[in-house]
């Protein structure tokens, strides 16, 4: 874990990190894998950040079944959207940043179709100054190119970012990039080697919340 560097910009995945579609996620995994015999636990969480083909693979036995797996998944979370929600304290969060003269930008393996109508549902679009998405590059978390044409789009070094993330995938990226990384683990083990290259280790996404705002030098928010 590095200094405590003061943030001029602030990068955020975005699902476990500022939406709440873990639940989601893995209930349409689990559907996508029920007629192959797969098992998905909270432990897939660390693998995912990429594309859907990658980390299906390691859960049915049959690899000719991953397309309709894949379709399947696909066809349960469109049906299920509207249960993603922002995690609370995210709008106070990104409101402190803003008044602080932080930008923040995002950095998703989720595809941009569905990442511009989870922004646009919840008015939140307007409040990045940019987003890459996991279908924007050929290449996917933990391959830190993602995060490398955010700092080129803003114009930053990796010293004078924090990046926050709930997966393996984001830290290992973060660590690749020389980008200070913030993990959130929810109800994970984390393994060690992982857990050397993140900058901090948090539970919950408040947790980390809080920490953004001190690293940024924000106001901090009582609602968070």
């Amino acid at each position: 874990m590095t200094g405590a560097r003061c943030a001029r910009v602030v990068v955020f995945d975005l699902d476990g990190t500022l939406l709440d579609s873990l639940p989601l996620v893995l209930a349409a995994i689990r559907y996508a894998i029920e007629p192959f015999g797969g098992r998905a636990t909270m432990d897939i969480f660390g693998h995912l950040g990429g594309p859907p083909e990658r980390f299906m693979r390691t859960l049915i036995a049959d690899a000719r079944h991953v397309p309709e797996a894949i379709s399947r998944m696909e066809r349960y979370h469109h049906e299920n959207f509207q249960q993603i929600q922002p995690y609370a304290g995210v709008r106070p969060l990104l409101a402190a940043l803003g008044r602080a003269g932080v930008p923040v930008a995002v950095w998703t393996g989720r595809d941009r179709s569905s990442t511009d109508r989870i922004l646009e549902v919840h008015r939140m679009a307007d409040l990045f100054s940019t987003v890459v998405c996991g279908d924007d590059l050929t290449s996917h978390k933990p391959d830190p190119a993602g995060l490398r044409e955010i700092l080129r789009r803003l114009e930053v070094n990796p010293e004078d970012v924090c990046f926050v993330g709930d997966a393996d995938v984001d830290v290992l990226g973060g660590f690749n990039c020389g980008v200070d990384t913030l993990l959130i683990r929810h109800a994970r083990v984390i393994d060690s080697a992982i857990a050397a290259c993140a900058w901090a280790t948090v539970a919950t996404p408040a947790d980390a919340y809080r920490l953004v705002l001190e690293r940024a030098d924000a106001l901090p928010v009582d609602s968070i």
